[in-house]
């Protein structure tokens, strides 16, 4: 049994939903290639301009991925009604907590060490 009310959790999940999209959109966005100049420029420094660029769009894609795998996997618990309980310990993860970062996996104590 959660020790969550039914309305914590819904709205819980409303944010969770709400912040997969946003993420998925910003997702979408980032995947798009930056553009690069044209090949018969020798400007290197506008090329090593570009690369670095597209490194750090990855980095950035890298990050929204996991994020999204980890609302996923708090909706996933909700399903299962295993939501809110703290991966290292087993105890319940404080609501101070899950309003303030909803796929968290940990309570406050565990994330403290």
């Amino acid at each position: 049994m959660s020790h969550l009310s039914e309305k914590e959790l819904q709205n819980l999940k409303e944010q969770l939903e709400k912040e997969a999209g946003e993420i998925e959109s910003r997702a979408e966005v980032n995947k798009r290639s930056p553009e690069f100049g044209s090949d018969t420029e020798t400007d290197f420094s506008e090329e090593a301009d570009e690369a670095e660029e597209q490194s750090n769009q990855l980095g950035v894609q890298q990050a929204l991925k996991e994020r999204l795998a980890d609302i996923e996997l708090a909706l996933d618990k909700m399903t299962r009604g295993e939501y809110g309980k703290c991966e290292k310990c087993g105890m319940d993860i404080e609501i101070e907590v899950l309003q303030i970062n909803p796929e968290s996996r940990l309570c406050k104590a565990c994330k403290a060490v």
